[in-house]
């Protein structure tokens, strides 16, 4: 009769316990909402709309054409160590997530033990004083009862927050794709600088020769020639000052690539080609193609989590344990029926007094669900602005060009009509001098342009997120694995 009250009055505990989860507050989690945008702004009157779709196809720097680029971009997903620490975040995250959940399953352990003792003959109650073996083969076990969705409270903040590293992953290599791109059209734009300094400089020193004929037979004085002389060194010069920074490129290009600066080389390539068209679509698809706002949302839903986790810490720890086993004090008889023993029971953990600590730890995880959210919207809102940057800048930039190729073709204009004037006696050196200095810098300002929109033009496929989607985060299923 005894026993079946025990196990009764267990019982009615087990089911109180059952009926109090059910009535345990849980709420949903639904992501923050950001503020509505039907249109990028600078986009409107710009571009005529194309009958394609707005997701840039396969590798985005495919879009330029260039193969040397697309081979050190290849490069990059092999050897960046940046990517390749980004990697091992991932991989942390994900097996701290198998930890989690490994909570959610009894845990077995089983410690074997071997000793020897003697009791002291003048202990309390002592019955004997010879020295005794002692041989347990014990077998524990313990489960937590996820009564209140603690434990699954925990996997899931672990899980959301694989999946933010995850993201970051994807932000962290989008970024070095971009940098990589960036820098290599600054070098393509160097190039492009250094061959119009070596034109000049050739031109400059046959200019040089045709006055130095002119001052000996008397044709042109010695002002002339000090002109021209200074004209071409100084132009020299910049060509020189040109491979330093071109030196630069292409040590940041090694870098990127993972290859020592010492071994790395590219040969010349003037940059010569037009930046394409990047298919920018709507506002509403840019919160699914940015890596860097799936991994805020999911930090959020990760914040959202651990507040329930500190709401459960409110509720009692139900912990389901058991113990199995054979104990003996000889090894013949240790597995014989007569040493066998097993205790098992449930054991509720109740904090009855803490001083407001859960109460404190609940509020500072709400606080942190707030900061997360505003660092969401925050993100959103920086991934419009920069989208919205480089539509401008662009647009800008493609009058600009318009505009300085006029200027390039009028400086030349001019340089030719100053050099039929010299050769005809009728203009100084000077207007020669002016007339080769406006067209170099116009021509050196209309590479810098081109350069210019390249980047823009990176910028914006960086900022539209590549062709990255946020469908491509990885589920549980592929976190647990």
């Amino acid at each position: 009769m005894t026993r079946f009250v025990t196990r009764l009055a267990a019982a009615g505990a087990l089911s109180a316990l059952f009926v109090a989860a059910a009535c345990a507050p849980k709420t949903n989690y639904s992501a923050p909402a950001p503020a509505p945008v039907a249109a990028f702004k600078e986009n409107a009157n710009w571009k005529p709309a194309e009958p394609r779709d707005a997701d840039v196809r396969g590798a985005w720097w495919e879009m330029f054409g260039d193969p040397a680029l697309a081979a050190l971009e290849q490069r990059i997903e092999v050897s960046n160590q940046t990517l390749k620490a980004a990697e091992a975040q991932f991989a942390a995250a994900r097996a701290s997530v198998r930890g989690s959940r490994a909570n959610l399953f009894p845990q077995v352990a089983a410690a074997p033990a071997v000793s020897t003792a003697r009791s002291s003959a003048n202990r309390a109650f002592a019955s004997f004083h010879d020295p005794f073996n002692d041989i347990v083969v014990p077998l524990d076990a313990s489960y937590e009862a996820d009564v209140w969705g603690r434990l699954h409270g925990i996997v899931e903040a672990g899980r959301t927050a694989a999946q933010a590293t995850a993201a970051d992953l994807e932000t962290a290599r989008l970024s070095v794709h971009a940098e990589l791109a960036i820098d290599y059209f600054a070098l393509r734009g160097l190039d492009r600088e250094q061959q119009l300094l070596n034109a000049a400089v050739d031109a400059f020193a046959q200019a040089l020769d045709l006055t130095q004929n002119r001052f000996r037979g008397g044709l042109a004085s010695g002002a002339d020639v000090a002109q021209a002389e200074t004209q071409l060194e100084t132009t020299r010069v910049q060509a020189v000052d040109v491979a330093v920074q071109r030196a630069a490129l292409e040590h940041a290009i090694a870098l990127l690539v993972g290859e020592p600066a010492s071994t790395f080389s590219l040969a010349p390539s003037p940059l010569t080609a037009a930046p394409p068209n990047v298919p920018v679509g709507v506002p509403s698809d840019l919160l699914e193609r940015r890596a860097d706002v799936a991994a805020a949302e999911r930090r959020v839903a990760s914040a959202f989590a651990q507040v329930g986790v500190t709401q459960a810490a409110y509720y009692p720890v139900l912990t389901l344990s058991g113990a199995a086993g054979f104990e003996s004090s000889a090894l013949g008889s240790l597995l014989s029926t007569a040493s066998a023993f097993w205790t098992a029971g449930p054991t509720a953990l109740v904090n009855v007094l803490d001083f407001g600590r859960r109460r404190a730890a609940n509020a500072q995880a709400r606080a942190e669900y707030d900061v997360v959210s505003a660092e969401y919207q925050q993100t959103v809102l920086s991934a419009f602005r920069e989208v919205e940057d480089q539509i401008a800048a662009l647009r800008v930039l493609e009058q600009e060009a318009a505009i300085q190729d006029r200027a390039v073709a009028a400086a030349e204009r001019s340089l030719a009509l100053a050099n039929n004037r010299y050769r005809g006696g009728v203009a100084s050196y000077l207007e020669v001098i002016t007339a080769q200095s406006f067209a170099l810098g116009n021509e050196r300002a209309a590479v810098n342009l081109l350069t210019r929109r390249m980047t823009a033009t990176v910028l914006l496929l960086k900022g539209l997120g590549g062709n990255w989607r946020a469908a491509l985060l990885p589920t549980v299923a592929e976190i647990k694995n």
